[in-house]
């Protein structure tokens, strides 16, 4: 994980000493099953651990991170390193900590817990990002600027309908989420090859319960990780939607377009050579770490084929990309928020962007005005305009003008109707309808 990328919440999550913490938690969990249920060594023989063994664990099992960094210099494995570590500070009871267990069990069902805790400040990201989001689509609601197609102007629209289509997503994004994260909240304790041949379904299903989570209902030695791949293509997906809204700040803050511009603190420097700089940095910053994002998917996804129960190949990728994407998205949501929370807009500058095209934006109002009012075929209409259009943009001469001057047009339409036209309101006129669909009211 990377430092300037990682919340301090998020590190936490994600350390050693939460790790082992979670690893505890299981061992405690199943020990507690056992006590529940019992576990069978033998078909003869039933033994559990009794309630005043699982007190002792519960009070005195403890571990330390540097000394199972040594056992496991020497084990040149994790788990074992741990549970000796958790044993030298037990007595006898120390041998139920990973009766009837396997490795995997521990570790995918405390992932399981560490994953849980990393979403909760993930999703209440995506509601802070969201509520901002909606903020502002209702201030800009009816604040007109150029509608672009291919980065060129097209007709006019809001600033309220483009940040509503990023509200909009976000809902997607959130319901998105919380499907997968609920889908990760499982964890499997089955043993080896996941037959229960030494712990029971029974015991398995009251630690689970204990633990908060939902067993698996079949699994090998691992957790399917067809459910790690759809948890990590959400977040990366919800990343991408992130950079949507990032491309398009970007696009606005440009010089010679200028609508909109990132907050720029007191002392903050754009450029070390240039004074002059105010650069969208921050949306540059999403934009990269979410292609950093999405390459996570690629481990993600190769990671579902294991040989056969199981190998470990998936293991050492998950290390990085569960901390990583959690992290990432959680950075990127917080700054993104704070993005838009500090956003500059400048409704003027919108206003006067709408006429750099010389009125051009109203050639597809005219030309209906034409089909409407005149009985004019559609492909009548368009040549009559377009000849009109290819002069105003070649010879940058105002439509409007071409329009008076022109004695087709003079004689179907009347000044009131050309008006009309060029009026940029009709473009506006179902804006509510949309806001409606949306839930989204002024009142809000």
């Amino acid at each position: 994980m990377i430092e300037r990328y990682t919340r301090a919440a998020m590190q936490k999550v994600w350390s050693l000493e939460q790790q082992y913490q979670s690893w505890l938690e299981v061992e405690i969990a199943v020990m507690d099953g056992l006590v529940q249920e019992g576990g069978r060594v033998s078909e003869l023989r039933s033994i559990r651990p009794t309630v005043t063994e699982l007190a002792l664990v519960e009070q005195n099992a403890k571990f330390n991170v540097e000394e199972i960094a040594d056992l496991e210099k020497v084990t040149k494995h994790d788990m074992v390193a741990f549970t000796r570590n958790i044993s030298a500070s037990l007595g006898p009871e120390k041998k139920w900590i990973h009766y009837g267990l396997t490795s995997t069990d521990v570790v995918d069902t405390a992932q399981a817990l560490r994953l849980r805790d990393a979403n909760k400040i993930i999703r209440k990201e995506l509601i802070a990002y969201s509520d901002v989001l909606r903020r502002l689509t209702l201030k800009y609601k009816t604040t007109v600027m150029m509608g672009r197609t291919h980065g060129v102007h097209a007709e006019p629209t809001t600033f309220g309908l483009v940040l509503a289509r990023y509200y909009q997503a976000s809902l997607r994004n959130l319901e998105r989420f919380d499907r997968v994260a609920s889908e990760m909240e499982t964890g499997k304790l089955s043993g080896s090859v996941g037959t229960f041949a030494n712990i029971s379904p029974e015991v398995e299903m009251a630690a689970m319960k204990r633990l908060k989570l939902q067993p698996q209902p079949v699994g090998s030695q691992v957790l399917p990780r067809d459910l790690h791949a759809d948890y990590i293509s959400t977040l990366a997906l919800i990343g991408t939607s992130l950079e949507e809204v990032a491309v398009e700040i970007r696009g606005l803050q440009r010089s010679e377009i200028h609508e909109v511009e990132e907050g720029f603190a007191g002392g903050q420097k754009g450029s070390s050579s240039m004074p002059h700089k105010r650069n969208p940095i921050g949306s540059e910053n999403i934009v990269g770490l979410s292609r950093v994002l999405r390459g996570m998917t690629i481990p993600a996804y190769e990671n579902v084929p294991l040989w056969h129960e199981r190998d470990i190949s998936h293991s050492s990728a998950e290390r990085v990309i569960l901390p990583e994407a959690t992290s990432t998205l959680d950075y990127m949501l917080h700054r993104m928020t704070n993005i838009l929370d500090n956003l500059q807009v400048f409704p003027e500058q919108m206003k006067k962007n709408m006429n750099r095209t010389y009125g051009l934006i109203y050639s597809q109002r005219l030309m209906y005005a034409l089909m409407d009012d005149a009985d004019f075929s559609r492909e009548q209409a368009y040549d009559v305009v377009q000849p009109l259009t290819a002069r105003a943009w070649d010879e940058q001469i105002q439509f409007r003008s071409l329009v008076d001057a022109d004695p087709v047009i003079q004689e179907k339409l009347s000044k009131k109707q050309v008006d009309d036209a060029f009026d940029y309101h009709w473009h506006l006129r179902h804006v509510d309808d949309v806001f409606a669909r949306l839930n989204l009211n002024d009142g809000e």
